[in-house]
């Protein structure tokens, strides 16, 4: 077992940010605990680089010619280990060492194939997307359709530039790619992985509950007009206690511009929020864009349905922190169990369908050339990705890289990269306010 590379930096220069994280990789490639050639390469940009990232990522490549694919995208921020870079000028990198046969590259200009003639069966996928694109959730569903589990992770580039995304592949799987050049915008792009390279994701929710889960009864587009046969406005705001009525009401917008709407799909079991009044997985946080007052409904940014779920809620700092300890001790769980029975189980993990034969332990103290890990019996965590909704990192935590310093200390110090994103994607679900952790382990 091999720990992939990682290297992170900042500076005001692209160049000389790059050049901090090429000697980082160089260093760890020298290593005998890390992957001495991978050829898969993440990049993760703050946007701060955005107009710079064809020139970047020609650098990267040149300077490591070993590494003949590439994926990644722009944030507003990016993490590493348990570091976040915000509004700041900086990228993460990560060489994910694979068996070449076991991944594709895949862009709008070369999508991933249902039946291709190589015969790679995509299990699972990492994918990145502008947020822009028309039908993105008509798109991720089918884009889910092309793997074995219809599982898929990533997120939503997020830039005040460009919104760029890097897709490359240097053994002729981008043919087509032209004079893009491996930096594209539009559309979605990403990794698919096969069979032989296990993976654990779950996903954290960043919001609670503030009232009881409903049935939608009526609605028009995107308008919710009854829950459980109630006018819906009627019902938020019995839930908030507040009232529209009066001289003032700008005290209870005030309240509803900071409440939410978590939607569930009809038929869908709507678990984790009864059991441990967080969200689970099935659950996909909407914003409240408006009040129907003549209809007395409310407005969510997703068009609904009569026959889906929905409850009011609110962003939770405390909840936050706590389901997100929650994820991190369900991949613990996974990776050891003998050693972790004592560790709750909650509603709402996510689990990759070919990865129960994956798992693992963190490596052995001081052997990664980095901090001491925790030691887990059996296998091993290879690397991770991160990626966490631009609302939620930071101060929301309880300070600068609050957030990366949970999945640290519940994980051990083993190689990550991610992004803070415009949206998170997990399932074939496009999400808000949540973070997506996934890891690698040994097979």
């Amino acid at each position: 077992m091999t720990l992939f590379p990682t290297g992170h930096a900042t500076h005001p220069q692209w160049r000389m940010a790059a050049a901090l994280v090429l000697a980082q990789l160089r260093a760890q490639m020298a290593l005998p605990a890390y992957a001495a050639a991978p050829t898969l390469g993440l990049l993760y940009i703050t946007d701060h680089y955005a107009n710079e990232a064809r020139a970047l990522l020609d650098y990267l490549a040149s300077e490591l010619p070993e590494v003949t694919d590439w994926s990644g995208t722009v944030g507003v921020g990016v993490s590493a280990h348990n570091a976040e870079y915000f509004d700041e000028p900086a990228l993460s990198v990560m060489l994910l060492d694979v068996p070449a046969d076991q991944y594709r590259v895949f862009s709008g200009v070369a999508p991933l194939p249902r039946h291709p003639a190589s015969g790679f069966v995509a299990q699972t996928a990492l994918v990145h997307a502008d947020g822009h694109t028309p039908e993105l959730a008509e798109l991720l569903h089918e884009m889910a359709g092309r793997t074995e589990t219809g599982y898929l992770f990533g997120g939503l580039s997020a830039s005040r530039a460009a919104s760029v995304q890097f897709a490359v592949a240097g053994n002729g799987n981008m043919a087509g790619q032209g004079a893009a050049s491996g930096v594209f915008d539009g559309g979605l792009s990403g990794v698919a992985f096969g069979p032989r390279v296990p993976l654990l994701s779950r996903v954290t929710q960043g919001c609670q509950p503030v009232g009881a889960l409903r049935t939608i009864t009526a609605a028009n587009d995107n308008v919710v007009l009854e829950l459980d046969h109630e006018p819906a406005l009627d019902v938020l705001l019995d839930t908030l206690q507040v009232t529209l009525d009066g001289g003032d009401p700008q005290p209870a917008l005030r309240r509803v511009r900071a409440t939410l709407a978590g939607l569930v799909d009809a038929g869908a079991q709507p678990m984790g929020r009864q059991r441990t009044g967080h969200f689970g997985t099935d659950t996909r946080v909407r914003h409240i864009v408006g009040l129907d007052g003549g209809r007395r409904g409310v407005a969510l940014a997703e068009p609904v349905q009569a026959g889906m779920h929905l409850a009011f809620c609110q962003r939770n700092v405390a909840a936050a922190r706590a389901d997100l300890m929650r994820i991190c001790a369900e991949i613990r769980e996974e990776l050891s169990p003998e050693e972790l029975e004592h560790v709750p189980l909650a509603e709402g993990g996510v689990r990759n369908a070919d990865a129960d034969a994956a798992g693992t332990a963190a490596p052995a103290p001081g052997t990664n050339g980095l901090a001491d890990t925790p030691s887990l019996a059996g296998r091993s965590i290879r690397g991770a990705i991160y990626v966490s909704c631009s609302g939620r990192g930071g101060p929301h935590f309880g300070g600068p890289s609050a957030e990366l310093h949970i999945v640290r200390h519940a994980l051990g110090d083993v190689p990550l990269v991610g992004f803070f994103a415009g949206g998170e994607i997990a399932h074939h679900h496009l999400y808000g306010y949540t973070g997506v952790l996934t890891v690698f382990t040994d097979a």
